[in-house]
C-alpha cells in the first residue's frame, strides 16, 4: 500500500517510515496536517496515519479534509491520549481504525493489512458497478417505456433488495430477473428458477426445500433443493401466486431468518440468497382473494417493476423483429430475409395478447414456412393477415349463476383462439394448468364431451 504518515515528532514519522517500508509498504511522511494535504495533492495514498495532536491542524480536522476531498483513501488515527469517546468521534467521521501510543509493531501492521482488504473491496466494488453502469439490458426496446423499466432496473440491480416483477405473461419477466442477478453483487452466485405455477402441489416442498433419503415414498436419495442452490446467489420465484398457502408460511420463515429443514431432516440449514419473485397477475387482488400471504407479499415487494404489455410499446416491434428475424433464422437452419412494408404494419396493428413470446413464436412460423425472398403477409397467421375480428359480445339473464357465466367465457374464448388453450389462458389470465383442471371438471359434470 502507499502509506502517509503524519506526525509532528520527527523520530516517530522515522520510525514508522522504517517499519513500513520493511513491511513491503511505500511510505512518505508528513510533520502535519497541512503538509499532509499538500502529499495528498501530489500523490494519490491508500492510507493515512496521523498523530491526533499536531500543531498549525490538528487529526480529527485532517480527518475531516480527507474524507470530504479524498473518500476513497483509509485513515487510521494514532495518539498518546487516546480514549473511547475520542475513538468514537473518530470513527463516525470515517476514520477506519484507532490506535493508541506507542504504538505496537504487530498490532499496526494487523490493521494495515485490514485495510488493504477493506479497500481492495471497495476497488471491486466500485469496478463491478462502473460494469454495471454500462451494461445494457438483453432486451430489445427504445420506447419510453423500456427505458424507465431499464432504469428502474439498474437502480436496483446492485442492492440485496427483494423484487417483485408484476407484468401479463410473455412481457420478458423472466429475463429481467436474469439482468437484475447478472450485473448484481451476486453475479458469481447461480440462478436458480422455480416456476410455482408449473410443478404439481405435492412436489413443490421438495422441490424448495429438498428431501432427506427415506423421507417419503420414491425418496431413494437425498436431494438438494431449491434454497440451498440459491445459497449466495439469487432464487426466482415465477408465478408466486400459484404456491400453496402452507408452503407460502414456510417461505416466509426462510425470508426472515435465512434458516429451513429438508423435508423429513431434523438439521437446520442456512441460505443466503436474493428473492426475485414474478406473477402475471394483479398481485393485490391476489392477497385479497388469499392466493397471496399479506405478510409474505410485504417481504417480497420491496421494490416492485412492472414490465408493460407490448400493446404500450408498438414502436418496438421493428426492433423486436427484426432481432426476431436473425435469432430464429440461425435456430432453423434458415436465410435472413426480410420482412414486407405490409406484414409489418400488420404485426404493428394487433395488440399481442401473448406480448413478446407470441411476437417471437409468429417470427418463427413465418422463418420456418416462407417461400419467398421476403417475410410477406402470407406467411403470418391467418388472424394477422386481414382486419382484427370484431369482440363478441356475451349476454346472460339475470340469475345466471358465475359458475355457468364462467364455463361459457371460457369456453367461448377458447373457440376464439382455435382451442390454442397457451392464448386463452393469457387472454383470461389464469394458468394453464387452471385452464385443464376446469376442463376436467366440467366433463366430470357432464358439461361437455
Amino acid at each position: 500500500m502507499r502509506i502517509l504518515v503524519v506526525d509532528d515528532e520527527l523520530s516517530n514519522r522515522r520510525t514508522l517510515e522504517v517499519l513500513l517500508k520493511r513491511a513491503n509498504h511505500q511510505a512518505t511522511s508528513a510533520c502535519n496536517g497541512i503538509e499532509a494535504l499538500e502529499r495528498l495533492q501530489q500523490h494519490k495514498f491508500d492510507l493515512v496515519i496521523t498523530d491526533l495532536r499536531m500543531p498549525q491542524m490538528d487529526g480529527m480536522t485532517l480527518l475531516e479534509n480527507i474524507k470530504q476531498q479524498y473518500p476513497n483513501t483509509q485513515v487510521i488515527m494514532a495518539t498518546a491520549f487516546g480514549s473511547i469517546d475520542t475513538a468514537v468521534e473518530a470513527m463516525r467521521m470515517g476514520a477506519w481504525d484507532f490506535v493508541t501510543k506507542p504504538i505496537k509493531k504487530n498490532e499496526l501492521l494487523q490493521r494495515i493489512r485490514k485495510a488493504a482488504e477493506q479497500d481492495q473491496l471497495q476497488q471491486e466494488n466500485r469496478q463491478l458497478k462502473s460494469e454495471i453502469a454500462k451494461m445494457r439490458p438483453n432486451w430489445i426496446g427504445q420506447s419510453l417505456s423500456m427505458e424507465r423499466i431499464t432504469e428502474e432496473a439498474k437502480s436496483v440491480a446492485d442492492t440485496n433488495a427483494s423484487v417483485f416483477l408484476v407484468g401479463e405473461s410473455g412481457t420478458g419477466k423472466s429475463l429481467l430477473a436474469k439482468w437484475i442477478h447478472k450485473t448484481s453483487l451476486r453475479n458469481a452466485g447461480r440462478f436458480i428458477v422455480l416456476n410455482c405455477g408449473a410443478i404439481p402441489e405435492n412436489l413443490m416442498e421438495s422441490e424448495l426445500f429438498g428431501h432427506e433419503k427415506g423421507s417419503f415414498t420414491g425418496a431413494n436419495q437425498t436431494k438438494v433443493g431449491r434454497l440451498e442452490q440459491a445459497d449466495g446467489g439469487t432464487l426466482f420465484l415465477d408465478e408466486v401466486t400459484e404456491m400453496a398457502p402452507q408452503l407460502q408460511v414456510k417461505l416466509l420463515r426462510v425470508l426472515q431468518d435465512g434458516e429451513f429443514e429438508r423435508v423429513g431432516g431434523t438439521q437446520t440449514l442456512r441460505t443466503n440468497m436474493r428473492v426475485i419473485a414474478a406473477s402475471n397477475r394483479n398481485v393485490e387482488q391476489a392477497v385479497e382473494e388469499g392466493r397471496l400471504r399479506a405478510d409474505l407479499y410485504y417481504r417480497l415487494n420491496v421494490v416492485q417493476l412492472k414490465m408493460p404489455p407490448l400493446r404500450e410499446r408498438l414502436d418496438d416491434i421493428p426492433l423486436l423483429v427484426e432481432h426476431f428475424l436473425q435469432v430464429q433464422a440461425n435456430k432453423n437452419n434458415r436465410a435472413h430475409k426480410p420482412i414486407s412494408d405490409a406484414a409489418m404494419q400488420s404485426l404493428q396493428q394487433w395488440d399481442w395478447p401473448g406480448n413478446v413470446r407470441e411476437l417471437e413464436n409468429t417470427i418463427e412460423r413465418a422463418i420456418v414456412l416462407s417461400k419467398g425472398e421476403a417475410i410477406d403477409l402470407v406467411d403470418l397467421p391467418s388472424h394477422l393477415q386481414g382486419p382484427a375480428p370484431s369482440q363478441q359480445i356475451m349476454h346472460f339473464p339475470i340469475g345466471t349463476s358465475l359458475q355457468e357465466i364462467e364455463r361459457h367465457f371460457i369456453l367461448a374464448t377458447l373457440a376464439s383462439v382455435d382451442g390454442d388453450k397457451n392464448r386463452a389462458a393469457t387472454l383470461l389470465g389464469i394458468t394453464v394448468r387452471t385452464l385443464y383442471r376446469k376442463e376436467a371438471e366440467w366433463r366430470e359434470a357432464g358439461w361437455i364431451q
